[in-house]
């Protein structure tokens, strides 16, 4: 049996615009699944916007006018991407995986908090709490904050959407949304912890912790921007 090619790793510079990176994601999870491309893990930062995902609720959208809203056809909620977040759009051939969502899922979980602890940050995943989460403490109090998100779609069981894992966001940002619809906890950052990371070297843990679960990589170009109109429409239209 003849070992699976490596997943195409492909990190784009600057800030990408969130439609044409759901373009992108669409075309190459057709392709995927037409057997026309390789599996891509694809690392963009986006500009300060807000997506709401398709269990979003709008009364967990607080400042509607603060930044641009666009629907997603990803799973749950609202979610804020901006300067500072690493977002990973995972595009995985699950046919070649076990069809198994749920196995999937857990995963990316694995390894997002892989790459955590490869800061000495110790992330765990919470019943009922999308996302991956860490402890904080102090005297005489403790609380739960996200420092990463999870939101994927399958199509012809190819996946694409991914993760967002906050690296140095300003954390302000996510004041405008409930986010992921969870109100009574908050959220983190590498460096909110107190960890001078930056960019390259949280991408470097997450491509090594994303070979520990996923299998190797591979140098990819970045993928081209889409030319068609905009595949993600404003919340609240049509």
């Amino acid at each position: 049996m003849n070992a699976p090619d490596p997943i195409g790793w492909a990190v784009s510079p600057g800030l990408t615009p969130y439609p044409d990176a759901v373009a992108v994601m669409e075309a190459r999870a057709a392709q995927i699944a037409a057997g026309e491309a390789g599996e891509l893990a694809w690392l963009v930062e986006h500009p300060p916007l807000y997506t709401a995902g398709v269990s979003a609720r709008p009364g967990d959208l607080l400042a509607p006018e603060r930044f641009p809203v666009f629907r997603s056809a990803r799973g749950g909620q609202f979610t804020y991407h901006g300067p500072g977040q690493r977002v990973v759009y995972v595009m995985l051939d699950l046919r070649r995986r076990g069809r198994d969502v749920q196995r999937f899922v857990a995963d990316l979980e694995r390894w997002l908090i892989a790459a955590l602890a490869r800061f000495n940050v110790e992330g765990a995943v919470r019943p009922g709490r999308v996302g991956v989460w860490v402890e904080r403490k102090g005297p005489g109090w403790s609380r739960e904050d996200k420092i990463a998100a999870i939101g994927v779609r399958l199509r012809k069981w190819i996946s694409f959407h991914g993760v967002a894992l906050n690296v140095e966001p300003d954390l302000e940002h996510f004041t405008g949304i409930v986010p992921c619809g969870i109100a009574e906890h908050g959220v983190t950052s590498l460096v909110d912890l107190g960890l001078p990371v930056t960019m390259d070297e949280a991408d470097a843990a997450l491509r090594a912790a994303f070979e520990s679960v996923f299998g190797p990589t591979a140098n990819a170009p970045c993928p081209l921007r889409a030319t068609a109109a905009p595949a993600a429409p404003a919340f609240g239209e049509k």
